[in-house]
């Protein structure tokens, strides 16, 4: 600026040259306060503006930090058998340097044992960087890893469910699982009643039309989302007016099973039947004729039709004394249960055991086929006492142990609501 003032300063003194020399110092004076005014005034505009810059500046750093946090891209994978988290990580393309950090981020996870039908979610970067971790393993449980700087932070979440008391009281016209489906029952439920009534009932040959039975369950629900772990606590079953109730029953080491109200195990040595899903073709008569000889002859057992591969379970724990094939019985297996019981197992189409070998009640032993005389898909069964051909259906199976002393005490006094739900729900269906 000063170099743009000196032309006129010196045109002044060359205009002004005669003036007095007081008046020319004064219009000096004026002309350098000017500048000076000038320049401030300029410095000024100047702060402002780089202030006004370095705010700009500012807003688009704090814009550039949010793009440092993009969102996730989520990617879920379900442990299948033979999977490990290895596999897994390999699926999803993402470097071993992760997992080893993801197992040593903590040992209470235990990601080195995942199982199958478990859960995985990855939330990754764009650049495919593992930012989070879920390991899942129930709709309640989950494992949350988080990356902080190059390590991962672990939260363990677990979920309550709201649990409802629901009740249905079922009538019987056809079969017992169309009845059950509908009264709106789960699968679930109705092979629970069949599993916890199988010891006293044969639900092909027992069942009438006009039998009820009622049901006390519980549903879990987290989130609103009902989860599939169902579970019967009471129940009663109306069989030709004998009623009987099961109620269930957890003692102080966490066992469950359930039993009558007067402590009675509903399990016993034997089922009633050895399939879960079946129909009967024939039964028990000892005058029936023969299919293939046609001629009057003892059939001296069971006969459940059933197509062909339907499991086969071992009605009762015991070792098999044989098992193979003949003409006549076609794949067949006998099992020993002590020194009084035997059970047979005959048309079978696929063996699971051989002789020697001990199995457990409701183990699969084989699958329902046609072989050796056999018109037809189904399984043969035969129950011998002492020797002695019985009726499967009728013959008096041996009964557990009540329960006692202080456990049985425990027992009447954490199932007497029970009883009285049961009751009340009666009693208010038939005012209804």
């Amino acid at each position: 600026m000063a170099k743009n003032l000196t032309p006129s300063v010196i045109k002044i003194f060359s205009l002004y040259k005669d003036l007095p020399i007081t008046h020319v110092l004064l219009l000096v004076l004026c002309v350098t306060l000017t500048w000076a005014s000038l320049d401030i005034l300029n410095s000024i505009d100047a702060v402002k503006n780089h202030e006004s810059k370095t705010k700009e500046i500012s807003i688009n750093l704090n814009s550039e930090n949010k793009s440092l946090q993009p969102e996730l891209i989520w990617i879920s994978q379900k442990i299948n058998n033979g999977d490990n988290l290895s596999t897994v990580f390999e699926r999803v393309n993402l470097n071993a340097l992760d997992l080893i950090k993801l197992i040593n981020a903590t040992k209470i996870a235990n990601l080195n044992n995942v199982f199958p039908g478990e859960k995985l979610l990855f939330g990754l970067t764009s650049a495919n960087s593992l930012q989070e971790f879920h390991y899942i393993k129930s709709r309640t449980e989950r494992y949350i890893f988080k990356r902080v700087i190059d390590q991962y932070q672990v939260e363990h979440r677990i979920a309550k469910p709201d649990k409802i008391v629901n009740y249905r009281h079922v009538v019987i016209q056809d079969s017992l699982y169309l009845a059950g489906k509908k009264a709106q029952l789960s699968d679930q439920i109705i092979m629970e009643i069949v599993n916890i009534f199988g010891w006293d009932i044969d639900f092909v040959f027992d069942i009438r039309p006009g039998d009820t039975f009622t049901v006390l369950f519980e549903e879990n629900f987290v989130n609103g989302e009902k989860l599939p772990d169902e579970k019967v606590i009471a129940a009663s079953f109306n069989l030709k007016s004998n009623e009987i109730i099961a109620l269930r029953y957890q003692n102080n080491s966490g066992l469950v099973g359930y039993f009558t109200p007067q402590g009675i195990n509903m399990k016993k040595a034997f089922l009633r039947a050895p399939l879960d899903i079946f129909k009967i073709s024939s039964g028990f008569n000892l005058r029936r004729k023969h299919p293939i000889h046609k001629k009057i002859k003892a059939h001296r057992g069971v006969d459940y039709a059933a197509p062909v591969g339907t499991s086969v379970y071992a009605s009762g724990d015991g070792k098999v004394v044989d098992a193979g094939f003949n003409r006549f019985n076609g794949n067949y297996v006998f099992i020993e249960h002590g020194s009084i019981y035997q059970t047979k197992y005959l048309h079978l189409d696929k063996l699971f055991v051989k002789r020697g070998d001990k199995v457990r009640q409701r183990q699969t032993i084989g699958t329902v086929g046609s072989t050796g005389y056999s018109t037809g898909p189904h399984l043969h069964y035969e129950f011998l006492v002492n020797g002695v051909h019985r009726n499967p259906r009728t013959v008096s199976l041996p009964k557990a142990e009540p329960l006692s002393g202080q456990t049985r005490a425990s027992f009447q006094e954490s199932t007497k609501d029970l009883i009285e739900k049961l009751r009340k729900n009666k009693q208010s269906r038939l005012e209804n």
